[in-house]
């Protein structure tokens, strides 16, 4: 005598494409809720690599009593840009300098909430870091 195989229970595929429908339209309400959140997270990377920056600037003025605007020279190494294949999200250079003084920016490479700004941190020889502008 054979016996029958036996029914597990188990959902439909309808019953699946559903539940899927309905993640995929509550991640559509909450992405733009999200957007400024996402910015600001991103922009966490541009403060600390300012900042970085700064106490390798203010090392060598210690050590040569001037401000330097070669990379090589204080010992940054610039994580490769999203451009480049890496992770950074910010380009870093130094836009002004002189004996006394120096000032660095960090630009966005990327539109972190699409509405076509791109975010600019500064920090100078005092430690001041500014948003100039927000994305």
């Amino acid at each position: 005598m054979k016996q029958s195989p036996k029914k597990l229970k188990a959902y439909t595929l309808n019953e699946l494409l559903i539940v899927l429908v309905i993640i995929g339209i509550l991640i559509l309400l909450a992405l733009p809720n999200l957007m400024p959140l996402i910015g600001k997270a991103k922009s966490i990377e541009a403060q600390q690599q300012l900042n970085h920056l700064y106490t390798l600037e203010r090392s060598h003025f210690m050590l040569h009593s001037k401000f330097s605007d070669d990379f090589i020279d204080i010992g940054f190494e610039h994580p490769k840009t999203i451009e480049e294949g890496g992770d950074a999200n910010y380009n870093i250079e130094i836009i002004e300098y002189e004996a006394a003084k120096f000032k660095a920016r960090a630009t966005a490479l990327a539109d972190f909430d699409g509405d076509g700004i791109f975010n600019v941190w500064e920090i100078d020889q005092d430690k001041k870091l500014t948003e100039i502008i927000k994305d």
